[in-house]
């Protein structure tokens, strides 16, 4: 997204647009309705393959100076340092950015979070023309698709849902408008599964350790914000490096997932609940400032503050749509 492509490249990192494709708003899709709306000011967000973002983050890691240990997992750490492999690497702070099941967050004890109610998401990509400038999110009866072109003849698709048995080829039958732009195109990937959902830790560091990314709680798939908040993250953690104060830490981690954890859950109202999608479609039809204003607040140009408003003039949309 917007915000996110900005805190990447605050870091030094540039991904290469022609390995990529830029994305300007996103767009809603049920069977039978549809709503977009654009970013603000004319930004727009950059979709690319994990494999393109890997390669520019450890060429910068690389150009900067990070000794890249690669098949050396931590087994352990300490107030001097961490256990790696067979060895013991010394370090003043000890960070963890890796991912969801951290094994760092586990030996600092920092596992204790808010129980978080998982859904179940699957992803593969196709050899299609994009058809859309837009990212797109299909609403289903029981899951959500999401369709992002990732170059200029591959879309990235992907669906979520509660049942975790649900697959991506199953789950396209319920996305009848999805299922038709992928009509006779090639798979390029094989289908892969994660789980997703909102966690939210009680704690981020403690003493000399502090956690980044998913290792810090995670939001749902569905904001698309998992990227941008870890890229967020580090700059707000490698300021509380530099002064050695890691408190400093918890607040700003804090105040950057508010707006992710907010919008996760209200677009998650929609979810499994038809009758509401075909209301706030309706509704964004209808006044298309209101699904701009809340994109807006998505990608930071609104304070969360703003929510509460807008959630209060959509709630009033849907009764009277």
């Amino acid at each position: 997204m917007p915000d996110g492509l900005a805190a990447f490249e605050r870091l030094g990192l540039q991904l290469p647009v022609s390995e990529g494709r830029r994305f300007r708003g996103i767009r809603f899709l049920n069977q039978k309705m549809s709503a977009d709306a654009v970013f603000p000011d004319g930004a727009c967000g950059l979709a690319a393959r994990r494999p393109v973002l890997h390669r520019v983050m450890v060429e910068r890691a690389e150009q900067v100076g990070v000794d890249l240990l690669w098949g050396r997992p931590v087994n352990g750490i300490s107030n001097d340092g961490v256990y790696a492999g067979k060895d013991f690497v010394q370090a003043k702070f000890v960070i963890g950015a890796d991912g969801s099941n951290s094994r760092v967050r586990r030996c600092a004890g920092l596992d204790k979070s808010c129980r978080p109610r998982l859904r179940y998401a699957f992803r593969r990509h196709y050899r299609v023309a994009p058809w859309t400038d837009h990212m797109e999110i299909h609403w289903g009866r029981r899951c959500q698709g999401y369709a992002t072109a990732v170059g200029e003849e591959e879309v990235c698709v992907a669906v979520a849902s509660h049942d975790q048995n649900l697959r991506l080829d199953e789950a396209l039958q319920e996305l009848p408008s999805l299922s038709a732009r992928l009509r006779g195109a090639e798979v390029s990937t094989p289908e892969r599964g994660a789980v997703t959902g909102n966690r939210r830790l009680k704690r981020v560091w403690r003493g000399n350790v502090a956690l980044i990314g998913d290792a810090a709680g995670t939001v749902d798939a569905i904001t698309g914000d998992g990227l941008g908040l870890a890229f967020s993250q580090a700059v707000a953690l490698a300021a509380c490096i530099e002064s050695g104060d890691l408190a400093r830490y918890q607040q700003t981690h804090d105040q950057l997932a508010l707006r992710p954890l907010l919008m996760a859950r209200f677009m998650l109202l929609l979810d499994g609940r038809p009758w509401l999608q075909d209301r706030t479609l309706q509704v964004f039809k209808k006044r298309p400032e209101i699904f701009q204003r809340l994109l807006a607040l998505h990608v930071g140009v609104l304070p969360p503050t703003k929510l509460v408003w807008d959630s209060l003039t959509l709630g009033w949309g849907i009764l009277t749509a």
